[in-house]
């Protein structure tokens, strides 16, 4: 005869109310993500949800690092599938982080302005946002020539998240969103530049026209 059925562990739930959590903001938005509120969708009652989160600053920091690491899988997914060689392997993760942003935009959020504790190079900080990194960094060696990756890819993740944001806002112009990722994917961070390339300017001085 087999034994009592064990239940969910407690990794398990955590699991789950973070689950239930994301699945909640994506719907009504953070202001609708409450204790109770997830604790009621989980099935479980508020008091057990506290011992598995001391408070909501505790909970979205837990949706932040499991939706940031699943933004570094799909980065690493769409590197690995890229064709062409190296350097097409930053169109394709540049494409997958704006198809995860604009499909996930509460969870995007709480990534990116709930959780400013998860900031890079802070003490402590968990390893799913340093992998997004990681995975910005390693798409976008093959284009360093000379740069710091590191530096590169922040600059890259820059302008990925600045396109996000103002696109979300309204800000920018419709008719031209696939001009400008086009421009970020192929263009922007690869060096040296034609006009550079042609004319031995100096990248610092004078603007150069559009690539």
């Amino acid at each position: 005869m087999s034994g009592p059925a064990e239940g969910p562990t407690g990794e398990q739930w955590r699991d789950l109310i973070v689950a239930v959590a994301r699945e909640l903001a994506e719907v009504e938005g953070w202001t609708g993500v409450t204790p109770r509120r997830v604790a009621e969708r989980a099935g479980i009652d508020v008091g057990d949800l506290y011992q598995h989160f001391a408070d909501q600053e505790a909970l979205l920091a837990a949706v932040a690092v499991c939706a940031f690491a699943d933004l570094a899988a799909d980065l690493a997914e769409a590197g690995a599938e890229a064709t062409g060689g190296p350097g097409r392997i930053w169109p394709s993760v540049a494409s997958a982080y704006l198809d995860f942003a604009y499909a996930n935009p509460e969870v995007y959020d709480v990534m990116l302005a709930l959780t400013p504790d998860l900031a890079l190079g802070a003490h402590g900080v968990p390893a799913a946002p340093q992998g997004v990194l990681v995975e910005l960094r390693a798409a976008l060696a093959p284009l360093a020539e000379g740069r710091d990756p590191d530096t590169l890819a922040e600059v890259g993740w820059s302008l990925l998240h600045g396109l996000v944001m103002l696109t979300r806002g309204g800000r920018l112009r419709p008719e031209s969103q696939e001009a400008r990722e086009e421009m970020i994917a192929e263009r922007l961070l690869r060096w040296p530049w034609p006009q550079a390339a042609q004319s031995n300017a100096n990248p610092l001085g004078a603007p150069h026209a559009v690539p």
